[in-house]
């Protein structure tokens, strides 16, 4: 399933900028990043699941938020990209 994950960290603190640091990475470990603090993940339930235990665990839920969307398939259909693409398409064959 198509997962589009938000954050907002408050970040007027250092324990802040090291939250959204951490927030960031976990993402990066299921997805690819759209926007500063947006990630759009392939994701099966059990990887889901895992994202979300992960995050929750990584957030401070009086200061920061995080959001989780499921996207409609297929995607394509219901995305619309203005501006700079994205660095490569997760969909795509990979060439090394």
């Amino acid at each position: 399933m198509e997962i589009l994950v938000t954050y907002d960290v408050a970040t007027d603190k250092p324990a802040g900028e090291r939250r959204l640091r951490r927030v960031a990475k976990a993402c990066e470990g299921f997805g690819q990043r759209v926007q500063k603090s947006v990630f759009e993940c392939t994701l099966g339930a059990a990887d889901l699941e895992r994202l979300q235990h992960k995050l929750a665990g990584l957030i401070d839920e009086k200061e920061d938020s995080l959001r989780l969307y499921r996207l409609q398939e297929p995607r394509e259909k219901y995305l619309r990209v203005l501006g700079r693409p994205l660095a490569y398409d997760v969909h795509d064959p990979l060439v090394l």
